[in-house]
């Protein structure tokens, strides 16, 4: 599997706001409220210019990495000020302390914390920040069109809390109708429907998962107890008649 990174990473407003204008210049978010920018072929072009100019509001990493198969080499530099102050420094050994690692190195001048000591990556801030999020130039594209449409970092943080919430909720929904799968209930979803006056829809199906729940926690119920614990139900849910 390949890797490949030719980015500058810094504070994610900072560096959308040093970039609006730039053509093909685009911002995907990192963790840590960092950017990343991925060098164009445009931007590319006259690259210690363009570090210059984007260090002076605040620092900047410049940051290379190629890989294939486990194997490759990594380059990172950190510009402030308008000017390099550290690096470039490039290793393709990394047997050595993970800290000491380029990218890592230029991550921690940047600001970047370390997770906790319980973490089994707590010194590599490569994977902290996210970095490995993105396989390569496309993934980054990808990532910063995503993030385009919120105004900052915090819009951003927000909305993917939400859209990782609402993927949690549906992962866990699938996961229970798959446990619940062909466990048998006494009342079928026309006779549900006739019980509780529902329309046909998700909360047919909820209702059944619930009689399915039941039969786990309590053992096989019979009609007259299945009806009660769904009335019971109904009366306590707040979405039945969806």
């Amino acid at each position: 599997m390949s890797y490949r990174l030719d980015a500058v990473v810094g504070d994610f407003d900072r560096l959308r706001t040093d970039t609006r204008g730039v053509p093909g210049a685009v911002v995907a978010p990192l963790r840590q409220r960092m950017g990343l920018l991925p060098l164009s072929p445009a931007l590319g072009e006259g690259l210690p210019e363009t570090l210059r100019e984007l260090s002076r509001g605040g620092p900047i990493a410049r940051l290379h990495a190629d890989f294939w198969g486990g194997e490759g080499e990594q380059t990172a530099s950190l510009w402030r000020a308008g000017a390099r102050e550290w690096g470039p420094v490039h290793a393709s050994d990394f047997t050595g302390p993970r800290e000491e690692w380029p990218i890592n190195a230029a991550l921690a001048r940047l600001g970047v914390t370390p997770a906790g000591p319980g973490s089994p990556d707590h010194r590599d801030l490569f994977v902290e920040v996210g970095l490995g999020q993105g396989r390569d130039e496309e993934d980054w594209y990808e990532a910063a069109l995503k993030a385009a449409g919120s105004a900052d970092y915090d819009a951003w943080h927000t909305r993917e809390q939400a859209e990782r919430a609402a993927e949690e909720r549906a992962a866990a929904e699938r996961a229970l109708r798959e446990r619940l799968s062909g466990i048998p209930v006494p009342l079928d979803g026309k006779e549900i429907i006739a019980l509780l006056g529902l329309r046909q829809g998700r909360a047919v199906g909820a209702a059944i998962r619930h009689l399915q729940q039941l039969h786990v926690d309590r053992g096989p119920q019979s009609r007259a107890e299945a009806e009660a614990a769904l009335i019971l139900w109904a009366a306590g849910a707040t979405d039945v008649s969806a």
